[in-house]
């Protein structure tokens, strides 16, 4: 998050000297104060990102300053922090045109009534913590009307002090920004789409040749199933091949957004590494690529998906600078530099850095300083999204993007992420020295109950007899509705692993709904090919872990150990084995 200045930092800030009179303030002096789009075009120098006034009260409403707030057509709050719950004291009339309250139903509400299911929470979060800062912020927010409609609100909210530096107000600007967000999605997923044509034709070859390399070799271990180990060899070969399938399948469906984007702790040396053979496609035959990973390299939290789209990005644009071909780094190390830190807005420790160095036609100051900003493009057929939806996901990411360019001798462009925190468990994973799956779960963990239910027969018998053989108790259903029949019939259980995608009018998320109700506490596990605007789970039921298909048995193990260690079962089952 880029925020506006500390308290330290206003401090060291003279006062808008054009400002003199009842209020003053510190100018924006071209400090970012936010991810969201900026309606000036630029961070702006000149308005105030916090101010100070001499006379706080609300009842001097004759003068010329407030016909305006009244007259413009920019919404416009105060709200009031020493009161409990930072209640709304003030809006103006363009506001309640904007939300379609009305003043009564507004004044002496926080603002989080303009909140809805579908707002992002990560951004509430950003808000919250500006306003513990007492910091200015500007944000992009999914806000709701009082007829329930949804609006992209474009938010910009400061500080108001007085002469003493105590806080007095919080005030806020917005703007409905609805069909701007529209149309950045739409040409992002034009982008997408035209990344998706580029790569078609060699993912479908690799793709066939990956079919045939399965088909192969098991039908080789079927000729030598009396020779175990050519059988085990040729099985490997085939298991490596649909592996390489699958992920084939999962780049494809990340471009396409079917794929249930969730933020996650990653290491960007194997992320590199794993997505390098979709690289070298995309930069073709003139380019090559290097590899220059620093050993060791941090763990971060990001969302997996983005990074990748973000990575693709970038090396797009060197492949584009340099059209008679040449060379394209992608470098990892860390971050510590304090100096370097500060002057990034960035707070003090260590940091992830990823870098993508070509050497190509490179950028002049002014195009560079432009680079993320959403439709500025140099390129003929670009449509200039490609840098600001990188921009978008660092800053989200709580990262800062740096681009490092000279005209004819290339570009640097630098991605830095904080490190990631690692939970208890991750730890004693590490501790164990990765042999968490040498364990009997019958010893350990006693007779367990999984429900399996997949509408696909032959995926549901695998998972059935994987569990099986664990030691735990399985119950297999092929719909919903089967399922809590089971549920029913046998009591509870210890766990739920349910296909998302199945017919009928029960698919996966609602059966963990259901079981959910009569077991709040059950341990859930879904799995998917894609998620396609599937219904959302709310309240206790918002927590269900999601595997992707095609998932790897030895992973679905350490899921399955996982949920069931760190949700124990509840000590009555009420579970009646048959037989």
């Amino acid at each position: 998050m880029t925020t506006g200045s500390s308290k330290e930092e206003r401090g060291r800030l003279s006062g808008d000297p054009e400002g003199e009179g009842q209020s003053v303030g510190i100018p924006a002096a071209g400090e970012l104060e936010g991810s969201s789009y900026n309606p000036l075009g630029d961070p702006g120098v000149r308005h105030w990102q916090a101010s100070q006034i001499s006379r706080p009260g609300l009842d001097e409403r004759g003068n010329v300053f407030f016909a305006a707030i009244e007259m413009t057509r920019m919404p416009m709050v105060l709200t009031d922090p020493n009161q409990p719950d930072n209640p709304v004291v003030f809006v103006n009339r363009a506001f309640l045109d904007l939300t379609q309250y009305r003043e009564d139903e507004v004044l002496g509400r926080n603002c989080r009534f303009l909140q809805g299911e579908q707002t992002d929470p990560n951004t509430v979060a950003e808000l919250r913590q500006a306003v513990r800062d007492e910091r200015a912020v500007a944000v992009d927010i999914l806000n709701y009307k009082a007829d329930g409609r949804p609006f992209w609100n474009g938010l910009f909210t400061g500080p108001v002090f007085d002469a003493g530096g105590k806080l007095l107000y919080w005030f806020a600007s917005q703007m409905d920004i609805t069909r701007r967000r529209v149309s950045e999605q739409s040409y992002l997923q034009a982008q997408k789409m035209e990344a998706i044509g580029q790569l078609t034709a060699g993912l479908a070859h690799d793709f066939n040749n990956l079919l045939q390399v399965v088909a192969g070799n098991l039908e080789m271990a079927t000729f030598s199933i009396e020779d175990r180990e050519a059988a085990l060899q040729a099985i490997a070969r085939a298991q490596l091949a649909g592996d390489k399938a699958g992920k084939l399948t999962q780049q494809l469906l990340t471009f396409a957004r079917k794929q249930r984007l969730d933020p996650k702790r990653l290491n960007l040396n194997s992320l590199v590494v794993e997505f390098s053979e979709m690289l070298v496609r995309t930069l073709g035959d003139k380019v090559d690529l290097h590899l220059d990973l620093k050993p060791g390299l941090p763990s971060c939290t990001l969302d997996a998906t983005h990074m990748e789209m973000a990575l693709l990005n970038v090396l797009i644009n060197a492949r584009d600078a340099m059209p008679r071909g040449g060379r394209v780094t992608i470098a990892t190390s860390t971050l510590a530099d304090s100096e370097r830190l500060d002057r990034l807005h960035l707070p003090p420790g260590t940091y992830v850095v990823i870098c993508v160095i070509d050497e190509g036609e490179g950028m002049p100051p002014e195009v560079a300083e432009r680079a993320t900003e959403p439709f500025f493009t140099t390129k003929g057929p670009g449509t200039g999204l490609g840098l600001a939806m990188v921009h978008g996901f660092v800053q989200q990411s709580l990262g800062r993007l740096e681009i490092d360019s000279t005209p004819q001798r290339g570009t640097t462009i630098r991605m830095i992420f904080p490190l990631a925190q690692q939970s208890g468990i991750e730890m004693m994973g590490e501790r164990a020295g990765g042999k968490g799956l040498n364990w009997t779960p019958a010893a350990i963990l006693g007779r367990r109950t999984i429900l399996v239910v997949d509408d696909s027969h032959d995926v549901r018998e695998l998972a059935e007899t994987h569990l099986r053989a664990l030691g735990y108790r399985v119950l297999a259903a092929q719909s919903g509705e089967e399922a809590l029949e089971l549920v029913e019939r046998y009591g509870d259980i210890d766990l739920l692993f349910s296909d998302i995608i199945m017919p009928g009018g029960m698919n996966g998320i609602r059966l963990a709904e259901a079981v959910r109700e009569r077991q709040p506490k059950v341990p859930v596990i879904l799995a998917t090919g894609y998620m396609n605007e599937l219904p959302a789970p709310t309240g206790a039921t918002s927590s269900f872990a999601v595997m992707s298909k095609p998932y790897r048995l030895t992973d679905l193990t350490e899921r399955v150990r996982m949920a069931l260690e760190v949700a124990p079962r509840q000590e009555a089952s009420g579970f009646q084995h048959e037989g």
